[in-house]
């Protein structure tokens, strides 16, 4: 109490019983991936499209992440952080130091790309044809003993086969012209092309390791990097099927990397993983997928099928890209227009022109009870998300909105009640705990967030000498025990029909 000495009328300003718990954010998404420019591993916030633009450049043919990022804030999306991947660290030497030598030929250098593998050869022949141009010749592209690739070009720079820029479609070698030397026809021969790093960047060429992903914790990179960024909710990796794709990684590789995604929204709590099925399986092939070759059991992760296709200005043409980011703006549409609560499904699908594969609904019976979630196109309706349910195969973690409502109430009464700690462990601050988290919960309730027709049948919270006796107040603990019944979405709606006669019989006048 202050001391009051001379006599006059004072004002105090004294602290309520009631301190309010407000709600958290629960749409901040995280990708991670590949990106023309930027910072490489290290998170960086972006609001809108232009701003990533800035950052990170545009589309670029072969990679996802902008196609993602884009899907995201087409669909509703509002800030997301962005880790750039498939470069060296800043440990790392500079990636020319650590590639193999080209192998000079005819005033060209052939270098083979990062993840190509081992065995590798080209060989230089004859054209197809008869009475071909001096200029002309073909580039066969071995691995082992089998030709896997084949070039047909020519050493005139103007010409559509040039070489160098033929040699761009290649997915495992790469042609440039050599500096200080006139280019001519090669002689006929096999060069065998020493393999580079899978690690190492090659611009336009960006390739990334599982470890890469992953990340170290002390470094801040990969996943671990997101560990300090509290407001993250949302984690996809769209490029780790680019590179799959290309070759960098294969089935293993995928299922290490998405089971990584997995361990770090369960460690951190706080935020659900949004994963991709590989491209190009049917409905049988992506069951196989989920039930064997996956088998993720996470309460933490959802996965979604198939990949959609939309425009791809680095191309000037429509193409496949996994689903991923466009979901991530759907979930942050339906929170801002809903609420967090609201199952993030029959939602349209923004920028999504049509589908790699259309599923029936028979197809959908196979995926849907292990939590597949399908993406399907409806005459008259578009493309639309039908489907809202996790990874576990725990009954009571069945549906995604039940899983992100817990994440946003859970971090809300934990950031909500910081104020407690070091407070006098008694029953007045026992009635305080009970009070703000009685007023948070209830006005959940009241926005539909909440099952029951009333409060006392929506929560409890229960904080008192019961649950915190002399043993819990000597160790320095305040327990609150809080019970929440959530709503579940009305995944199958049935109507009831059936005939019926008007037994009413007639009288006869």
């Amino acid at each position: 109490m202050p001391t009051y000495l001379t006599p006059g009328v004072y004002v105090e300003e004294v602290q309520s019983g009631a301190r309010p718990i407000e709600g958290v954010g629960t749409a901040v998404a995280a990708f991670v991936g590949f990106a023309e420019t930027g910072p490489f591993h290290q998170p960086t916030l972006v609001t809108n499209w232009d701003q990533y633009v800035q950052g990170f450049g545009g589309f670029t043919e072969g990679t996802f992440l902008a196609h993602a990022v884009y899907g995201y804030f087409a669909n509703g999306g509002g800030s997301a952080y962005v880790v750039r991947v498939g470069g060296p660290a800043a440990s790392e030497a500079p990636a020319a130091e650590q590639l193999p030598p080209p192998v000079a030929t005819g005033g060209f250098l052939f270098s083979a790309l990062p993840g190509a593998g081992q065995d590798l050869s080209v060989e230089i022949t004859d054209p197809e044809g008869e009475n071909a141009p001096d200029d002309r010749f073909r580039v066969l592209i071995r691995k082992g003993t089998k030709v896997v690739e084949t070039l047909d070009v020519t050493t005139r720079k103007n010409a559509k086969g040039y070489l160098v820029t033929q040699a761009r479609e290649s997915t495992l070698v790469e042609v440039t012209e050599q500096p200080g030397t006139a280019q001519r026809r090669p002689e006929n021969q096999t060069l065998t092309l020493a393999a580079a790093p899978a690690q190492v960047a090659v611009p336009g060429r960006p390739a990334a390791t599982p470890a890469e992903y992953v990340g170290d914790a002390s470094a801040r990179t990969g996943f671990a990097g997101l560990e300090a960024i509290d407001e993250v909710t949302m984690v996809a990796v769209p490029d780790l099927m680019s590179a799959y794709q290309r070759g960098d990684i294969d089935a293993e590789g995928v299922k290490t990397v998405q089971l990584a995604v997995l361990s770090h929204c369960e460690q951190m709590g706080d935020r659900v993983a949004v994963l991709d099925a590989p491209p190009g399986l049917n409905a049988q092939q992506a069951r196989t997928w989920r039930n064997e070759e996956a088998g993720f059991d996470s309460r933490y992760g959802t996965a979604y099928y198939p990949w959609i296709k939309v425009f791809d200005p680095a191309t000037g043409r429509n193409s496949m890209v996994p689903p991923s980011g466009h979901v991530a703006g759907v979930w942050a549409r339906s929170d801002g227009e809903r609420g967090v609560h609201k199952a993030p499904a029959n939602e349209v699908l923004r920028g999504a022109v049509d589908l790699e594969i259309r599923l029936s609904r028979g197809e959908q019976d196979l995926l849907n009870p292990i939590g597949l979630n399908c993406i399907r196109a409806f005459p008259g309706r578009g493309v639309r998300i039908w489907g809202a349910r996790t990874l576990s195969s725990d009954p009571a973690w069945r549906y995604l909105n039940v899983r992100r409502l817990f994440n946003y109430l859970e971090e809300s009464i934990l950031l909500g009640t910081q104020w407690v700690v070091f407070e006098p462990n008694d029953d007045r601050l026992w009635s305080s705990i009970r009070r703000n988290v009685t007023a948070f919960l209830t006005e959940e309730w009241r926005r539909g967030a909440l099952f029951g027709r009333t409060a006392a049948e929506a929560f409890y919270v229960k904080c008192d000498r019961e649950n915190n006796p002399q043993e819990s107040i000597d160790l320095g603990q305040v327990v609150c025990e809080i019970g929440v019944a959530p709503v579940k979405p009305a995944e199958f709606v049935v109507f009831r029909l059936s005939q019926f006669s008007d037994s009413t019989s007639l009288v006869d006048e």
